[in-house]
């Protein structure tokens, strides 16, 4: 779902729509002491003539406005062979617009305490932030400034995709964990739209040129490619026609939005291996295609993916960390977009547990697909669930987040309304059947090893034909 902006380094992280937090303490909601869900408060729909889709919801509890953004696009929209020109737009969009340059556009925001970030992500770009009440008026001056008229200097691009590049070569060298998703997602998706990293590579982002960056913007930044969300202290009629007034003259998006196919799971396995020969662990990835984020039984969803490895007691965590010791954390990660995206296991151990530590991940997928979901683990994720969502919408950020997901992704209020009812409802054989038609069977699994190949290249054969790249490869798959 699309959640605050993230940092370049989290951005791979974007859009899981279920994705495990091994590394959190228990819950301790208790079942009886489960909140009963929350309610979304009234809010206003304003479509422009320019195709904007604009939300104003009223929340006055404290002096403070904020706003989302998401303008459809994203990473699926990089041209082909210049991976990464979606986020170096995004990062552009803030560094000078309006007139003002790149320290003028920051001070203007810092000035009066405000927030304004922009990131990428896999299918749009995000813009968010907050003001106080009080500048309401610049607020929207500087919001309209980014989406209409971003300076995007040469200069500032030069930089941007130099660091760009060199903050994936030091990720490869010190954040292997955080690339874990990409080189897996990259090897699932192959060519599919989805298999393109966010961040980019190494190779695409030397491919993008300032005129890439320039027709980007023109042929996928407009208004009626734009879903802004805004949440806070203000008058809604006051809001509504200073919003209007602002992005009525903006221009739609010149070029087509892409067309995502969707995938099915791959049958058989698979194994990717990226040979870095001075590491003393071995990072890795089981997955295959999950589900769309509109899937049917998400409530469901979310309460298997708990128990099987979304929190710290999960089955995954519990065996992987708790019981043998083989890792600092292990969970499942399910990202969900318009077409159903990745579900996968992740973890990491030390190079000479690599089978042993492999080998548990696929009994205990095996185990969750005998039955091994259990009435008390039901009930506990649903405790579990419903106390961690009622705080994912205390603040105006957080609505105004989930607002803009909501519309996104054609859902309605009911996604929030009625979710703890949802999940009070799912029943043992609801969770089972979940497990059956979205968890992968460990016979059709894609297996991808970052690690010492010369130390476990042939241990790992037993997994299925081994396909070899170098860490030092400028892209995320072969």
């Amino acid at each position: 779902m699309l959640q605050k902006i993230l940092s370049v380094a989290a951005v791979v992280l974007m859009f899981a729509g279920c994705a495990g937090t091994p590394d959190e303490k228990p819950s301790t909601v208790t079942a009886d002491a489960a909140p009963k869900g929350v309610t979304l408060p009234e809010y206003e729909t304003v479509v422009l003539e320019n195709g904007m889709e604009i939300l104003l919801m009223e929340k006055h509890d404290v002096p403070m406005i904020s706003f989302q953004a998401v303008v459809r696009g994203g990473a699926v929209a990089d041209p082909d062979g210049k991976n990464g020109t979606a986020a170096l737009v995004a990062d552009l969009l803030r560094k000078g617009a309006g007139g003002r340059s790149s320290i003028e556009f920051a001070q203007a925001v810092e000035r009066v305490g405000g927030r304004l970030d922009t990131a990428a992500g896999q299918e749009a770009l995000l813009v968010g932030g907050e003001f106080m009440a009080r500048d309401a008026a610049l607020m929207i001056e500087l919001l309209g400034d980014v989406l209409m008229d971003p300076t995007l200097t040469k200069t500032e691009f030069d930089k941007l995709r130099e660091r760009s590049i060199q903050q994936i070569k030091a990720m490869k060298d010190t954040s292997l964990r955080g690339l874990t998703g990409v080189y897996g997602d990259a090897y699932l998706f192959g060519e599919h739209p989805y298999g393109r990293a966010v961040i980019g590579n190494e190779a695409g982002l030397k491919n993008v040129g300032y005129a890439d960056i320039r027709r980007y913007f023109i042929e996928h930044v407009g208004a009626d490619r734009t879903i802004l969300a805004v949440v806070g202290d203000f008058d809604i009629e006051n809001m509504r026609g200073l919003l209007e007034k602002r992005f009525n003259g903006w221009r739609k998006a010149a070029g087509d939005l892409p067309v995502i196919a969707p995938l099915t799971p791959h049958e058989g396995r698979r194994v990717l291996l990226v040979d870095k020969p001075d590491a003393t662990q071995t990072y890795f990835y089981i997955g295959n295609i999950g589900v769309a984020r509109d899937y049917e039984e998400r409530a469901a969803l979310a309460l298997v993916n708990t128990v099987f490895g979304g929190r710290f007691t999960s089955m995954l965590n519990t065996k992987l960390r708790v019981e043998s010791g083989l890792t600092y954390g292990a969970g499942s990660r399910i990202e969900r977009f318009t077409q159903p995206g990745s579900i996968a296991i992740t973890s990491f151990t030390q190079t000479e547990s690599t089978v042993a530590a492999i080998d548990m991940a696929l009994a205990t997928l095996t185990r969750l697909h005998a039955d091994a979901l259990s009435a008390e683990q039901l009930d506990s994720a649903k405790a579990y669930v419903l106390g961690q969502f009622p705080p994912d919408l205390e603040t105006a950020g957080d609505i105004a987040a989930r607002l803009a997901d909501i519309h996104f992704y054609d859902l309605d209020r009911a996604d929030v309304d009625e979710y703890a009812e949802r999940i009070a409802a799912v029943t043992l054989q609801d969770a089972r059947a979940v497990v059956d038609r979205v968890y992968p069977e460990a016979i059709n699994l894609t297996f991808v090893l970052i690690g010492n190949a010369d130390a476990i290249r042939d241990d790992i054969a037993k997994y299925g034909t081994v396909t070899e790249m170098k860490i030092t490869a400028p892209t995320f798959r072969p």
